[in-house]
Formats: structure tokens, C-alpha cells, sequence
């Protein structure tokens, strides 16, 4: 037990290394940094690309080179904190949620902060999903699926369908998910020494960047304050080891109060966004959101 958390501890502190190197104050060069990071973590010879661009969005299909099932799709976030990030930096999740499930993903370049503040990334993500319905999938064929900010955009572009009066995808795969930007949870100071992605003063920035002077507690922003009756199953992942620990958990809370099919995996030792690294407990998440995924698509 003591050389697993030895060796845990000196992964983190690799990981650490690793994340300062993109670490930058010129938002151009961190974007410039997690592209070529997201390069480097995907190393396979299986995956195809597919570009697409969508009414001024740039996008891609990811998918493995063999038969795969066609009938469902997933929709796919990325994270990075709505001023960082692209569907590049994502291929090191996308690649293995592709390979796991057998199934397409579409995953999306939206509109960063701060050129682009909120509500840019929901109007494009809602872009995303009428392109959806218009290939003729239904809203029931769909699995909207997002890390880190990307979780947040899922769950908000879920509230939004359902203002709107619309059916609902038929489930939400969320890793890491951002989902209170007042940043009232606990884990925003019990973990905050041994995060080794995350940090307050990234958050604040980030926070600035895309929300403005807007209130914090508005549902579109932090979707944990939002009316989650009728959403659909929804699978959380989160590491034990990051500052948006208590999103995740709170998240979970919020929906089984709202009688939501909610499912919650803390991987101890883990760190935010794991699923992007190329080992082992990663790939066994990916294993587990591909079962949640097929369990609801019987």
C-alpha cells in the first residue's frame, strides 16, 4: 500500500511537470500548448478524423477503423476552462471514448473567452446539436459527453433543450465536470495543495474571462444550481485528488434529489481530467463510461 501512494505521488508529480509546461499568461501560447500536449497523449494507429465545418464551427468526426455501431452518436465537449481548449487538445479522451464504445463521436472547436464570452460556447454547442437533428439523428440517439468545462457546457446545453421544450439526449457522460463557478465546495481548500491540474488563480481567470460581472449562480453558468427533474442518466467521474472534487459530488447530490438515474466514480489517487493520460486507470473509466453508455442505449 505505501509503494502504490509513493508511486501515485510521483505520477502527480509528473503530471504537475507536465501541465506547467503548457502553463502560460499569453492565452495564444497556452492554447498553442495544450494543442501540441493534446499531440503528444494520442499515439494511435486505429483512429480516423473526419474534418467538418458547420456554420463557421470547427469540427471533426472521431471514430475507429473498423465496424462500429452508427445508430447512436456521441456529442462531444471539450474542456479547458472556456478560454483554453479544442477538439485537438480532446482527441487524448475523444481517441479512447471512440475505441471503448465503437461508436462516432462529433466533437467541436465553440467560441473562446474572453473574445468570446458566455453565452458564445452554449449558442455554439447548440448549433451542434440542431446539426445532429438535421443528419436525422434523434434527440434519443444522442450522448452528450464533456470534461472539465466541457462537462458544464454538456449540463447547460441540457438545461437549455429543456427551456426550450425539447427532448432530451438520452444521456450525459461528464468527466471532471465544472459545475459551480462560485467555487463553494470544499474540495476548493482541502485539495487545493495536491491538485496537481488545477489552481485557484487559473479558475479566477478563467471565471473572468468568460462570465464578466454575471451572476455566478445563474443555472447557464453553474448548472449545479439548475431544476434537473426529467434529465436523463448521467454517469460522473471525478479523481480524489482535485479541487473540483465537491463539483462532481454536489452535482451527484443535486440529481438524485431530483430523482435523476445519476451515477458517481471518485478514482482514488486520480487528478482532474485522468481519463486524458495514457495509462491504465484511464482506460478502465473509459471501459466504464462505455457500459454506462451501452446500458442505456438497450
Amino acid at each position: 500500500m505505501i509503494d502504490k501512494q509513493r508511486s501515485n505521488q510521483n505520477l502527480m508529480k509528473a503530471i504537475r511537470r507536465m501541465h506547467t509546461l503548457v502553463e502560460s499568461e499569453d492565452i495564444e501560447k497556452q492554447r498553442a500548448s495544450k494543442d501540441s500536449l493534446g499531440n503528444l497523449l494520442v499515439r494511435s494507429a486505429d483512429m480516423q478524423y473526419e474534418d467538418a465545418e458547420i456554420n463557421g464551427i470547427q469540427a471533426e468526426w472521431v471514430s475507429v477503423k473498423r465496424s462500429h455501431m452508427k445508430k447512436y452518436v456521441l456529442l462531444y465537449c471539450h474542456g479547458g476552462g472556456y478560454n483554453t481548449g479544442s477538439l485537438k487538445y480532446a482527441r487524448s479522451i475523444t481517441n479512447k471514448l471512440a475505441a471503448s464504445t465503437s461508436m462516432d463521436i462529433l466533437s467541436f472547436d465553440y467560441r473562446l473567452a474572453p473574445e468570446h464570452p458566455y453565452p458564445a460556447a452554449l449558442l455554439d454547442a447548440l448549433q451542434m446539436w440542431d446539426y445532429l437533428m438535421y443528419l436525422g439523428y434523434g434527440a434519443r440517439d444522442v450522448i452528450l459527453a464533456g470534461d472539465s468545462a466541457g462537462g458544464n457546457l454538456a449540463l447547460v446545453l441540457t438545461l437549455k433543450l429543456k427551456e426550450q421544450e425539447r427532448i432530451l439526449p438520452r444521456g450525459l457522460v461528464l468527466f471532471s465536470p465544472w459545475t459551480d463557478l462560485t467555487r463553494s465546495g470544499a474540495s476548493h481548500k482541502a485539495k487545493a495543495a495536491i491538485d496537481p491540474i488545477l489552481t485557484e488563480e487559473y479558475l479566477t481567470r478563467a471565471i473572468k474571462d468568460y462570465t464578466g460581472e454575471r451572476d455566478l449562480q445563474d443555472p447557464f453558468l453553474s448548472p449545479l444550481y439548475g431544476d434537473f427533474h426529467d434529465f436523463p442518466p448521467t454517469l460522473i467521474q471525478a479523481g480524489s485528488n482535485e479541487i473540483l472534487l465537491s463539483d462532481a459530488q454536489d452535482l451527484h447530490k443535486q440529481m438524485i434529489r431530483h430523482q435523476v438515474g445519476a451515477k458517481i466514480s471518485i478514482y482514488q489517487g486520480m487528478w482532474h481530467v485522468f481519463q486524458m493520460s495514457p495509462f491504465k486507470t484511464a482506460y478502465e473509466a473509459m471501459d466504464q463510461a462505455a457500459e454506462f453508455i451501452f446500458d442505456i442505449c438497450r
